[in-house]
């Protein structure tokens, strides 16, 4: 709960001050497509301030939103909330029948679980919560896994182009699979201390190492469950984390076939687990790093008794538009997207049940408010069209992205980037910019100009073995080829005398607020590097509408076949 803010308008004001002077005329300058400074992008630049954004958010991280969970009376606060702002702003709906609400099906399943395992001659006992945190997705009221094999497959990753197979052709239907987060971390060659840039790229999280991409395989290959082994640092989350989806979780109506049964396991638990049954954990770890690896039976058997509650409902995405103004290109759109949805009442934390998603991602929300605010004070329009999407279920799995994805309101072939913004950066002002995903697209170009026109640079995730590029919904519109940037706490490198600063506060969020009661809005925080980051996104925006030629992926990118050469040319 967001106690300071309860009548606090005199601590908004100083907030908002906080971010708003002392900014250098590079800084006041956003660039048009031929990179000069028009007085249509210097209008629209003046519009993004501190206070506004700080409005934005507060009211969204406000209880009286119960922290904005899908299928829920917070989700109605949240989508009318969102609606009626870009009303007042004047952008017009984006949905062809006239409205900003596009409606997502989803299905909801809240999950009892019951775990028998047995390794050897010991029947081990799982609590929920405890040792394992599992689900099921399927929408019917009883799901039972009947005894099953456990099968060890590693990484669980199947990559051709590495000659990499963690299954080699074992067949693990109807089996329990159990598998490590993350990439292998495959030494190079060269140097032992280092890994291999030129497999899995090396300290960089690739898609092979999202929980999604192994669910998804598992259940291809028919498994009955699939429990990977939560290690906090290949996460890049701590246990707390994993323990809020004992939760109603959701699936797109029709979506992606599911394993009966999947969730995660702690390590002590799997270490456990792997010595009842005769087996080193650590020596099967080191195994699996290797292409020799094989899928190894661990000696036991798990079976599953699942009571599900199981509902239907219409989620929404939030999406309005700014008309392009140019009759040539106005059919083709630009991207600006963000997720609303946080966690809701959940399981309380220090007597605090309402998890109201300050940063993630009210700042979100309010950056690309903000942003469409900005873009609307211009005169004329911008060449393009600009959709402004934000997304329900990002937390469940990216759902609504997905669905945005599969029906978006301008073809994904006519999109020419999106811009996703997940957390802000509330602690001050910065000398750099992290680009999630590093070496992607050429928007890095465009954005590397901006931010030099502030005087900063652009620089890789310091902790791309994190995986974020892939932890986002930019990533459902990369798979239908749209380029994008993604930004988490985009600054880095504070404009702060303690050369620890940055890493401190953004630990210090990771432990004790990422996904808990606590990420509110603080009375320290420093809005000046939120403003600044606003500003520089507005320009490469602008330029990515009014420019002539599309951004393009670069040739290692991964996304590159999904759009090879821009559709559109240039223009």
């Amino acid at each position: 709960m967001n106690r300071w803010m309860r009548g606090s308008a005199a601590a908004v004001l100083l907030l908002a001050g906080a971010g708003c002077g002392g900014l250098g005329a590079g800084q006041r300058a956003s660039a048009s497509a031929g990179g000069e400074a028009t007085q249509g992008a210097a209008a629209g630049e003046a519009a993004i301030t501190a206070e506004g954004l700080l409005r934005d958010i507060s009211e969204l991280a406000s209880d009286r939103f119960l922290g904005r969970a899908v299928a829920t009376a917070g989700e109605d606060s949240t989508v009318n909330y969102l609606a009626r702002r870009f009303r007042e702003m004047g952008l017009a709906p984006g949905m062809p029948d006239g409205s900003y609400l596009q409606r997502v099906p989803l299905i909801g399943t809240t999950s009892r679980v019951e775990a028998t395992v047995r390794a050897g001659d010991t029947a081990l006992s799982w609590r929920q919560i405890e040792e394992m945190v599992t689900w099921s997705h399927r929408p019917d009221t009883l799901v039972t896994v009947a005894p099953s094999d456990i099968v060890f497959v590693g990484y669980g990753v199947v990559a051709p182009e590495l000659g990499w197979d963690d299954f080699k052709g074992v067949d693990v239907r109807g089996k329990t699979v159990v598998m490590l987060i993350g990439d292998p971390p495959v030494p190079d060659p060269r140097d032992s201390t280092k890994l291999d840039p030129n497999v899995f790229r090396g300290p960089a999280m690739t898609y092979y190492g999202r929980w999604t991409y192994k669910f998804d395989v598992a259940a291809e290959r028919g498994a009955a469950a699939v429990l990977l082994v939560h290690q906090t640092g290949p996460a890049g989350y701590p246990w707390s984390v994993v323990q809020g989806n004992v939760r109603e979780r959701f699936e797109v109506e029709g979506g992606p076939q599911h394993s009966p049964v999947e969730g995660w396991i702690q390590l002590e638990t799997a270490r456990a687990l792997f010595a009842a049954g005769g087996h080193d954990f650590a020596a099967l770890e080191r195994a699996a790093r290797t292409r020799e690896f094989r899928p190894v039976a661990i000696g036991g058997t798990a079976a599953f008794r699942v009571h599900n509650a199981v509902r239907r409902v219409q989620s929404r995405n939030v999406v309005a538009r700014i008309e392009g103004s140019d009759p040539a290109v106005r059919d083709e759109a630009v991207l600006f997207t963000s997720h609303w949805d946080s966690f809701g009442i959940g399981r309380p934390v220090d007597g605090d049940s309402i998890y109201n998603g300050a940063l993630d991602d009210a700042s979100g929300v309010a950056w690309m408010l903000s942003v469409a605010g900005a873009y609307r004070a211009m005169n004329p329009a911008p060449r393009r069209t600009l959709v402004f999407v934000s997304f329900t279920a990002e937390e469940q799995g990216l759902l609504g992205a997905r669905w945005y994805a599969a029906h978006p309101v301008i073809p994904l072939d006519k999109t020419l980037a999106d811009i996703n913004m997940d957390a802000m950066n509330p602690w001050g002002r910065t000398r750099s910019m992290v680009s999630l995903g590093h070496g992607q697209s050429s928007l890095e170009d465009m954005l590397a100009r901006h931010a030099a026109r502030q005087g900063r640079t652009v620089v890789p995730d310091p902790e791309p073995e994190k995986g974020y590029f892939y932890r986002a919904d930019h990533l459902e519109l990369a798979r239908g080829g749209v380029p994008a940037l993604s930004f988490l706490f985009p600054g880095t490198d504070y404009v702060n005398p303690d050369p620890g600063y940055g890493e401190r506060v953004r630990g210090a969020y990771i432990r004790d607020d990422y996904h808990k009661p606590s990420d509110e809005v603080k009375p320290d925080w420093d809005m000046a590097g939120i403003v600044d980051d606003t500003r520089l996104l507005f320009g490469v925006g602008l330029e990515v509408a009014n420019g002539d030629a599309w951004p393009t992926w670069s040739p290692g990118s991964e996304f590159r076949a999904r759009r090879p050469t821009p559709p559109g040319g240039s223009r």
